[in-house]
């Protein structure tokens, strides 16, 4: 049978050590075009800033061999006015030059960070599963400031660097051919020593982001952690396992600062070298004459000049650093953006959409009639079975309970309803409609899901209710605030719902949270509601509540209820009990019982110590 909900596509792999580094600045050209303009400018003035540099050294020549030197003091003072206006000109133009690029390259990255957070969004809960919070963490944020640096300080800056050098050489051949010939013996095994020293450090840049990608995931995922480690007493062990990480990231970084320092040194040796041995050239013409003479004002025009040629090889070193850096860091960044694992967007229109398309928080003519047949769902393509030929009808207004043991697959039935995994074989429909065929954002519209597992935001119990969610009718929030009690919660604190939530909900208990979420989910009046375990795990203080706003969402919606509690049972019209991915047996609460078969197995290892429990409380 065919697969109506494969994935678009599968994550990528790991990016490669050795990539094309053209194809990936043509990667990056989508997220530059918008400031094509202010990058072109920025283009432009490059030759103007590199010329009004190399005039310089000339007016000084002028001004020490045919004034100073020549002892003639008329029009020194014109050629001070000229330098002085050259400097003041290169100040200007420059100026204006970086802070064109500068505006440019923060727009892209804004642009390029944006795309990746939207991108990420979107990928399906398979993908998360699979990778570390920390590194995609480390893609959004130290790769993408990489990959700003270079712009910024690299890219454009490089052809101004060539630009200056190429029109450096020029100029000097103009004033003495043989001395620049001189010199070019020394500079041109440059070549050879820079192009082996970025080789190398590509593969090191490699290395310090894989690197701090593992101890970014590392210590997030520790620090979630924090009090599981305190209570068990495994601090000493994660301090030596972060310690670990932490020296391979160091021991990358050192290894490229080795590289780094050693291109300056060479960089700088070598101008040293050129400069002394000009000098010495320029000894033995002193006091020559014609062609052979050697004027004080050449020989400091061309200690000018092999200054400015070799600065932007000695800033080389450094831009080749941020370079390397951000060629590490777009292949990661690309990889992530190339991970074409998402949920299909359907190619019906959403049910519960208006006229414009957009889903509305109450979905118009959504019934909640759910009907599942012979559905088959497997989390790897070589992996077991979890659903194994599931067939299910839900009518609208029921309350359908899912029992069995752990590992039977309840919680993945509800996240297919839910569309939060994609893939399954089989047909799930959704008012007679295929789930697969349908917007995601439709369908989460209509299903709404209570997990056992809340996520809490560092905000206030309001805004956890409503996300931050313009398009929620205030009236409904209102009301499904005080159906889900939590109007209780806000009353136990001066600020109502105003009170602010600490750090993944630190300050509220589990069945506080429970009850937010609840909230959260009845706000957007779903035609389903899905209550997964939602009631596992709550503090006698609330569970009161909790109960209470459940039976009064059972007379309003369309339930399915991942039950862990006899409470939540009893009270479904039909109660479902799975094993290893099957539905093995239908019915109530008392024909279940009747039966003795599974569920009644269930009914006496947990659910009746439960209800045992309570009624001796």
């Amino acid at each position: 049978m065919s697969a109506p909900g494969t994935a678009a596509g599968q994550a990528g792999a790991p990016p490669p050590g050795d990539v094309n580094a053209v194809g990936l600045l043509r990667g990056l050209w989508p997220y530059l075009r918008a400031d094509r303009a202010r990058f072109g400018m920025a283009l432009a003035l490059t030759p103007i800033v590199a010329g009004l540099g190399l005039v310089q050294p000339l007016l000084l020549k002028s001004a020490l061999d045919d004034h100073i030197v020549a002892g003639k003091g008329e029009g020194l003072w014109a050629v001070a006015a000229a330098f002085l206006a050259v400097v003041v000109l290169s100040f200007v133009f420059e100026a204006a030059y970086t802070l064109l690029l500068a505006t440019a390259a923060e727009n892209s990255i804004l642009r390029l960070r944006e795309a990746l957070f939207r991108h990420t969004l979107g990928l399906s809960q398979r993908f998360f599963e699979r990778q570390p919070t920390g590194q995609l963490m480390t893609r959004a944020t130290s790769d993408v400031d990489a990959l700003n640096e270079a712009l910024t300080a690299g890219s454009i800056s490089i052809l101004l660097d060539v630009l200056v050098m190429g029109g450096t050489l020029v100029a000097m051949f103009l004033l003495d051919v043989r001395l620049t010939l001189l010199l070019l013996c020394v500079g041109l095994p440059l070549a050879g020593i820079i192009e082996f020293f970025r080789r190398r450090m590509r593969v090191l840049f490699g290395r310090v982001r894989d690197a701090l990608a593992a101890m970014n995931g590392f210590l997030a995922e520790r620090l979630a952690g924090i009090e599981v480690l305190q209570l068990y007493g495994q601090e000493e062990r994660t301090e030596a396992r972060m310690r670990a990480l932490d020296t391979t990231h160091r021991d990358a970084n050192v290894e490229n600062n080795y590289y780094d320092a050693a291109l300056y040194a060479i960089i700088d040796g070598l101008a040293s070298v050129c400069i002394a041995l000009m000098l010495a050239y320029g000894a033995t013409r002193v006091g020559a004459t014609g062609a052979d003479a050697v004027s004080v004002g050449l020989v400091v025009a061309f200690v000018d000049y092999v200054d400015r040629l070799f600065r932007p090889l000695r800033e080389f070193s450094g831009k080749v650093t941020f370079l390397q850096r951000a060629v590490a860091a777009l292949d990661k960044i690309f990889w992530l953006l190339g991970v074409t694992e998402r949920i299909t967007p359907g190619d019906l229109a959403p049910i519960g959409s208006n006229p414009t398309g957009s889903i509305v928080s109450n979905p118009a003519g959504a019934t909640g009639r759910l009907s599942l047949k012979d559905v088959r769902f497997r989390y790897r393509p070589d992996g077991p079975w979890v659903l194994d030929g599931i067939s299910l009808d839900v009518s609208p207004g029921e309350v359908v309970a899912v029992v069995g043991r752990t590992g039977s697959g309840k919680s993945t039935l509800v996240r297919l309803i839910a569309r939060v995994h994609d893939g399954y074989e089989g047909s799930i429909t959704l008012d007679d409609v295929e789930l697969s065929r349908i917007a995601p954002a439709a369908v989460r519209r209509i299903v709404g899901s209570v997990r056992q597992e809340v996520q809490l935001f560092t905000d206030t119990l309001r805004f956890n209710v409503t996300l931050g969610d313009p398009t929620l009718d205030p009236a409904r929030v209102e009301e499904a605030i005080s159906l889900s009690n939590a109007s209780a919660i806000a009353m136990r604190h001066p600020e109502g719902l105003d009170h602010k939530v600490r750090d993944r909900g630190a300050n509220l208990s589990a069945g506080e949270a429970q009850i937010l979420a609840l909230a959260r989910t009845l706000a957007r009046d779903p035609a389903i509601v899905v209550l997964d375990e939602a009631t596992a795990s709550v503090d006698p203080v609330t569970e009161q509540l909790l109960q209470q706003a459940i039976e009064r969402v059972f007379v309003r919606k369309t339930c399915l209820v991942i039950a862990h509690r006899l409470s939540t049972v009893v009270h479904a019209d039909r109660i479902v009990v799975m094993d290893a991915g099957r539905v093995i047996e239908q019915g109530t609460h008392a024909e279940l019982l009747a039966r003795a078969g599974s569920y009644a197995a269930l009914f006496a290892e947990g659910f009746g110590e439960v209800e045992a429990a309570k009624e001796a409380r």
